[in-house]
């Protein structure tokens, strides 16, 4: 299964809620290879308050998922139900894959986790849709444009 068919209507629904939730702070989460989606807790509010010299962006325009996440993370891809997408939400700003978007996820120029980033864009909390971005070799390109879906899909 590829990143882009683990989003299925409840998988989408998922994580438009938890993107509409966390509004106006960002949410972050991951989708696993069989669709199972994970709501991550975004810390960015608390290390952007223990050091802002370090962290100099609020919840309100980043994300740093939570130890235990990323735990689950990194394990999942040794396990045979691997995280295929991380996702998160850009509050009032559109779904594009931001400088500090391409700034966590690379590594030495090279994307550090084999994965595939959706970005959920809500404005004034609603979810108006969402990108699907992946690495083509030399940089993340849009590959899949998702539209916001009512709740009876």
């Amino acid at each position: 299964m590829t990143a882009k068919d683990v989003f299925n209507p409840q998988a989408l629904l998922a994580i438009y809620r938890h993107a509409a939730n966390a509004y106006p702070e960002e949410c972050c989460g991951f989708v696993f290879v069989d669709a199972r989606v994970h709501c991550g807790r975004n810390i960015q509010n608390q290390l952007h308050k223990s050091s802002p010299d370090i962290y100099r962006r609020s919840a309100a325009n980043g994300y740093t998922f939570a130890v235990a996440d990323t735990v689950l993370l990194n394990r999942s891809l040794q396990s045979d139900n691997p995280v295929s997408v991380i996702y998160h939400s850009h509050p009032d700003v559109g779904a594009y894959f931001s400088r500090e978007d391409e700034d966590k996820a690379l590594f030495g120029g090279q994307p550090i986790y084999p994965v595939s980033y959706l970005v959920v864009d809500v404005r004034s909390g609603e979810v108006v849709g969402a990108k699907l971005f992946e690495w083509d070799g030399e940089s993340f390109v849009c590959s899949r444009d998702f539209p916001a879906l009512c709740e009876d899909h």
